[in-house]
């Protein structure tokens, strides 16, 4: 059995539709400076001596770096790309290719 969406198969959402909108205004710079920025505190806050405190913002660059790449992908490839109108299309375009 073949469990593997296809392409259109299944549309997302309006609500992620919604914040992927106003977040693929951001720039995808921003996400790599803030990983930069929590990697900076963290080391600032280890040589005060606040090590709890260190470990507990140097974790937050790579939750920073994934949203990045989120943010790129949207950017790129948009969310959806194959609505209903273009559905049919995709499947006969699937059908081919098999």
């Amino acid at each position: 059995m073949d469990f593997r969406v296809r392409p259109g198969e299944i549309q997302e959402d309006q609500l992620t539709a919604l914040m992927e909108s106003y977040s693929s205004r951001w720039p995808t710079s921003l996400f790599m400076g803030a990983a930069l920025a929590a990697i900076v505190g963290s080391a600032l806050l280890k040589s005060q001596g606040k090590h709890q405190h260190a470990l507990f913002v140097g974790q937050w660059a790579a939750p920073f770096l994934i949203l990045g790449l989120y943010n790129k992908t949207v950017k790129q490839h948009g969310s959806d790309t194959h609505r209903s109108g273009s559905q049919e299309s995709s499947q006969s375009e699937l059908r081919e290719a098999r």
